[in-house]
């Protein structure tokens, strides 16, 4: 396994740092011509969007106002970050050694056809974290095993902390007018998951706007979907009136590069926020390996190709761990002779899933080296999908970036405050046009 993984990585690094530049090949775009950017991200806490607007934060008048988050905070991302990633009436469930910022390195590129994206940032740990949580053989059944660092089972001690890093872009084209001022905070609710008030699936399924959606619990969404000044979870407008607020671009746009469930198929899923954190139109590259019924694997491994039919808890962290379909997986056998201990991956991966507008991103590549990921991105300009925010020349956008690192998930995360990127035309980020 070693001998796979060294030629893997010395494949990625040779088609991120390849040589001379060539506009349209992503795999020798030469990226010390392209300017670099540094974002500070920070940890957030429970800094919802409900929370910006209360008695208990001191900038709520600027926030309701309209004002920007940079009005008071312009240059304090480190200072607040080190503050709330740690036990405070922000942060009720502190993650043990978590950092409160991450230095981002953000390029853009584009030529005629494409954007090109390249981010760069430190690890926590000293290895990738490329695993997702598995299913486990306990000797008579299969039961999910790792969790993301901040649910309870983990801070207890009585679960891994197993999870992907991942890394999104927001983009908002003035369709959100709000969001050029005050970013992600306005998809951040109370009700969601590791979140105040957080509403239970009984509730949500209760729900009528929950009932069409088919969810069973909170994620993100935007105030505009909401009835009451609160923006309440619960409070959604129907499915009409949401449908116009959608029609008019009233949505963002939110693209997730995943270390176990995109990465190993070279993609990034595309997707989108308005009355719920919603995939394009066409699918993702991933999709559940745990059958409802059975509660037994779809697909293991073929063991003809990775050398076991599944792995232990001693090959974490030593090995690729994604089971991919037409390439490492074959269809479960209940009869193989299961130990207790087995484990195999809740997810399956498969590029074919992803079509139409849901597989824009599917020329997106992570390689981790030294402690730090280098992920290159390529996204198609002038995209006119009805869930896609098309990146155009001669346009300004409101870029919003987080890193989820360290086994964590929702909002454990890392968030930079919204920054402009301007293709052609003056802003904070200035992308390089190709020639």
């Amino acid at each position: 396994m070693k001998t796979f993984r060294s030629a893997r990585l010395a494949i990625g690094i040779a088609i991120l740092f390849a040589g001379p530049c060539l506009a349209a090949d992503p795999a020798t775009l030469n990226w010390k011509s392209v300017p670099t950017k540094t974002v500070t991200l920070f940890y957030p806490g429970q800094s919802t969007y409900q929370w910006l607007r209360s008695s208990g934060h001191p900038g709520a008048a600027v926030v309701t106002g309209g004002g920007a988050c940079l009005t008071c905070h312009k240059g304090t991302e480190e200072k607040l970050g080190n503050k709330l990633v740690k036990a405070n009436p922000l942060e009720p469930t502190p993650v043990e050694g978590k950092t409160g910022v991450i230095q981002l390195s953000f390029q853009i590129a584009y030529d005629n056809e494409n954007a090109y994206f390249r981010a760069q940032w430190k690890t926590r740990n000293p290895y990738p974290g490329d695993a997702h949580p598995f299913v486990r053989f306990d000797g008579k059944e299969w039961k999910t095993y790792g969790f993301p660092k901040l649910d309870a089972v983990v801070q207890k001690g009585e679960q891994p902390g197993i999870y992907e890093d991942r890394f999104s872009i927001m983009i908002d084209d003035g369709g959100v007018p709000a969001f050029a001022n005050q970013g992600c905070w306005l998809t951040c609710h109370n009700g969601a998951r590791d979140n105040p008030k957080f509403a239970t699936r009984a509730e949500v399924e209760a729900n009528p706007l929950y009932q069409a959606l088919k969810q069973s619990d909170v994620r993100k969404y935007l105030p505009s979907t909401r009835t009451d000044a609160d923006a309440s979870w619960d409070k959604g407008k129907s499915p009409d009136e949401i449908a116009k607020i959608k029609a008019a671009s009233g949505f963002l746009d939110l693209m997730q590069w995943r270390a176990h469930r995109s990465n190993p198929v070279g993609m990034a899923d595309d997707g989108y926020v308005l009355e719920y954190r919603l995939g394009d139109a066409g699918g993702n590259p991933f999709g559940s390996n745990v059958d409802p019924k059975t509660h037994q694997p779809r697909f293991m491994y073929d063991e003809k190709k990775v050398g076991k039919k599944a792995l232990t808890t001693d090959d974490l962290r030593k090995m690729p761990t994604a089971l991919i379909r037409d390439q490492n997986a074959v269809p479960f056998d209940p009869n193989a002779g299961w130990k207790t201990g087995d484990l195999i991956p809740e997810y399956v991966l498969n590029k074919d899933g992803a079509k139409g507008s849901g597989a824009d991103n599917k020329n997106v590549k992570g390689v981790w080296k030294d402690g730090m990921w280098t992920v290159v991105w390529v996204r198609p300009l002038k995209l006119t999908n009805p869930d896609d925010k098309g990146l155009n020349e001669g346009k300004v956008y409101n870029f919003s970036f987080a890193v989820h690192d360290d086994n964590i998930t929702t909002r454990g995360h890392h968030v930079s405050f919204p920054i402009t990127v301007g293709f052609g035309v003056k802003a904070a980020v200035e992308a390089t046009k190709l020639k």
